[in-house]
């Protein structure tokens, strides 16, 4: 870690007229007044990861800013040169409404002008999978959206997407990131844009990602009957405002209810703690909405719009949180069974899940003799796959845990604004058969078993945390438990060595993804142990999943507390709680 004294040098660097003002300001009355402000801005360079950048805004190596972000850009720009040559290149941008973002994406369209490349930069904020549709559509060779998805609003972010649509996955992301790397000096950054190569993107752009949105649409003919069922929506404060709205009115929705509140652009988010749609303080003024119109359905967007957060009435009539694991459940099968009554099927269509996404979505897709691909954590991972089965296999449909859903491969990463047309099409369609979307829910679990997921998050901050994480994943690695909650390990999956060991023969097998530190135990009773570091946060995650048979669905609740002892049990036997 670099000294106090090394870490003023590089402040100080930060002093030169390449500089705005306010930077320079920012720096100074850190360098005079804060000195832990200063060490947390200039200590280490914002890294180019991966997934591209994230972080707080402000002043300093370690922040989002114009000169971080054109750094990026302009690493992003090279390899873009050295990958498809200069001429006839094409770059879309695309932000959300977070503080900042429009000025960050107008940043990056000039930096890429400069470039000679034509920049289609939309009009104002816009969704994360209209971006991905954009560089499809427009024939882009890269593209980035601006956002920092659920942070909390003191962050912004930068993803880096290639020319399928996807975020970029190797070897383009070790080669953008060698790029980034390259660059030393702001004075590298070309900022001086060429209006000229800037072309704005706006409702024409709109109405053809939702022509294709509509296309998702299943049972038009059910919605036209039950086109009056209240849904509430609320996009956070996000983009989702600009497509969920006219998504759910094309598709025939007549009774959608705003909460008003929410309906503003706010990159502070002022009604939420986090603009997260797994929270439950998240969904709270669009529950109080529905309860008081009368509404059967809830759904909330992330400040980009790429996940989806949904609350249904159970038996009781109140409202309760769907988790992602049950949000993709009830997609999954209504897809595939409509798929089958409408006779669609071809017999090369698959679907996509996560390693740690629930395996009940594999249970369907083989009732369905629809094949189930399962890949690492991150929607790049589902793209990369559509694109190398592209002509061979037909994608319908896949989502993961983490609240995202892609029901149709015209876009490649999470997409909320289908999923909320598609769920409330879910909805009246159940509704047409006198039964709530819970009902539903309940239904498929009596079919295929009921799987209980729960996920527990260990935060570790700095170099000691980092170095205990790496400690536990050591730990398991070397000393994997025999017995968890007294069920035998029956098999451990380790995605760094790509070994799946069967502890009851000792047989070991290849597994065919790319390396990760992620560590899953399977035991004899079914359930099902996941760990992981996460890529993006300090912290270590655990995730739970146990099944069994549900008789009835009169037993449900007597059935679910069963497993949620069983998890319980779990985590205390790991010594977790």
């Amino acid at each position: 870690m670099l000294s106090l004294e090394e870490i003023r040098k590089k402040a100080q660097t930060w002093l030169g007229n390449e500089f705005n003002e306010e930077i320079r300001k920012e720096v100074r009355e850190m360098l005079e007044k804060d000195e832990k402000k200063l060490i947390d801005a200039f200590y280490q360079d914002l890294e180019f990861g991966t997934g591209g950048l994230r972080g707080i805004m402000g002043a300093g190596t370690n922040r989002m800013n114009i000169y971080t972000l054109g750094m990026a850009t302009q690493g992003l720009s090279n390899y873009i040169i050295k990958q498809c040559g200069n001429k006839g290149i094409r770059v879309a941008i695309a932000h959300d409404c977070r503080n900042n973002s429009r000025y960050y994406a107008e940043t990056a369209a000039n930096i890429f002008s400069a470039n000679g490349f034509e920049a289609y930069l939309f009009e104002s904020l816009r969704p994360t999978p209209e971006l991905s549709f954009a560089i499809r559509h427009y024939k882009c060779q890269s593209g980035v959206v601006i956002t920092a998805s659920h942070n909390p609003p003191e962050y912004n972010g930068y993803k880096a997407y290639w020319d399928d649509g996807g975020q970029v996955v190797a070897p383009h992301d070790r080669g953008i990131i060698e790029e980034v790397r390259k660059i030393k000096s702001v004075n590298e950054i070309r900022f001086d844009g060429k209006k000229d190569k800037i072309k704005i993107l706006g409702k024409e752009t709109d109405d053809l990602f939702l022509k294709e949105v509509l296309e998702m649409s299943l049972n038009p003919d059910i919605i036209r009957k039950y086109s009056d069922t209240g849904i509430v929506y609320t996009p956070i404060h996000g983009s989702g405002i600009t497509l969920v709205p006219p998504a759910l009115k094309l598709f025939g929705f007549k009774n959608i209810i705003s909460v008003p509140e929410q309906d503003k652009t706010d990159g502070n988010f002022p009604t939420v703690k986090s603009p997260n749609p797994e929270e439950p303080d998240a969904l709270k003024m669009a529950i109080s909405r529905a309860v008081e119109t009368g509404a059967e359905l809830v759904m909330a967007t992330d400040p980009d719009a790429d996940r989806l957060g949904l609350a249904v009435k159970n038996k009781k009539g109140e409202f309760i949180l769907l988790n992602g694991n049950q949000t993709g459940i009830l997609l999954i099968w209504y897809i595939l069974s409509q798929f089958k009554e409408r006779e669609k099927y071809k017999g090369n269509e698959y679907i996509i899940k996560t390693i740690v996404t629930t395996d009940i979505l594999d249970r369907i897709a083989d009732d369905y003799n629809v094949k189930c691909y399962n890949v690492l954590t991150g929607f790049k991972f589902f793209a990369d796959l559509i694109r190398k089965l592209e002509g061979k296999e037909k994608y319908i449909g896949g989502g993961e845990e983490s609240y995202g859903f892609l029901p149709g491969d015209y876009v490649r990463d999470k997409d909320a604004v289908a999923s909320c047309a598609l769920t409330a099409e879910v909805t009246v369609w159940a509704k047409s058969r006198g039964k709530s979307l819970y009902e539903l829910l309940i239904d498929i679990y009596v079919q295929y078993g009921l799987y209980k997921e729960k996920l527990i998050n260990i935060v570790r901050k700095g170099k000691e945390g980092a170095d205990e994480i790496r400690a536990i994943m050591k730990g398991y690695r070397k000393n994997p438990p025999e017995i968890i909650n007294n069920s035998k390990v029956v098999k451990i999956d380790d995605y760094e060595t790509l070994v799946s060991t069967n502890c009851i023969t000792g047989g070991k097998t290849k597994i065919d993804l790319l390396k990760s530190d992620v560590l899953q135990f399977f035991l004899e009773d079914g359930s099902k142990i996941s760990v992981r570091p996460s890529g993006t946060e300090p912290k270590i995650k655990f995730y739970f999943s146990v099944n069994t048979k549900l008789e009835s669905a009169g037993k449900f609740e007597e059935t679910e507390k069963l497993l949620d002892q069983r998890i319980a049990d779990v985590i205390k036997d790991m010594k977790l709680s």
